[in-house]
């Protein structure tokens, strides 16, 4: 018996689609930005802090990127309610994101950062600039640039990983997929339409990160 493609049953979805798709970008955009941050942060505490500092960020470091995305989000959303913490699940799957991203790029912050040669620390030094300064001028930019395609890279994965966020009911696009096929059992064309979806997004990202990296950090990234 010959398959038959419909893939107008899917058109017939396309609100669906749709809300997948920008609740997919909000995601993105909340997990990018706040993973990022977060990132930066730990990666700070890790280079400059005290000791007893680091020892807490590295804690969280190796947690989380040691356990499985889903394992993470199943926890906030299902054990966080167990101490009294009641999240939506938006709510969970954006702190999920948040915190594996944090995670990941700390590292690759770091790595930056100690990159950077000792010259240019004490070149910084004798400008009689202060030690923020030095390092937002003379450390973080260049930093920045050189591990900016791996940063991309990894906001990519998570922007990907973002599909288990369904397992939670979070109606993102995997979750527009899930619903669609059980609706008009056209599988084939519901989880084709997601994939060629979310390979757009992805190109789109990557494309969207390229560019905010040369006009945050120069020519180098690429």
């Amino acid at each position: 018996m010959n398959y038959v493609f419909a893939f107008d049953a899917i058109l017939d979805y396309w609100p669906v689609l749709v809300r997948g798709i920008a609740l997919t970008a909000w995601l993105i955009g909340v997990g990018a930005v706040g993973g990022i941050a977060l990132g930066l942060a730990c990666a700070w505490v890790r280079c400059y802090a005290p000791a007893g500092l680091r020892a807490p960020v590295v804690a969280y470091v190796e947690l989380i990127r040691n356990t499985p995305f889903l394992i993470q989000l199943f926890f906030i959303f299902f054990g966080l309610p167990a101490a009294g913490i009641q999240l939506g699940e938006v709510q969970a799957a954006c702190i999920a994101m948040v915190a594996n991203l944090g995670a990941y790029s700390a590292e690759i912050i770091r790595a930056g950062i100690q990159a950077t040669p000792r010259g240019q620390y004490e070149a910084g030094a004798s400008l009689a600039m202060s030690p923020l300064q030095v390092f937002r001028h003379v450390v973080l930019r260049p930093a920045m640039a050189r591990i900016w395609p791996a940063l991309s890279s990894q906001v990519i994965i998570v922007m990907l990983g973002s599909a288990v966020c369904s397992q939670i009911a979070v109606e993102e696009l995997s979750f527009a997929a899930n619903f669609i096929q059980s609706r008009n059992f056209r599988a084939f064309e519901s989880y084709f339409v997601a994939t060629a979806i979310y390979l757009a997004l992805a190109l789109l990202l990557r494309q969207c990160l390229r560019v905010l990296g040369q006009r945050l950090f120069g020519g180098g990234t690429r």
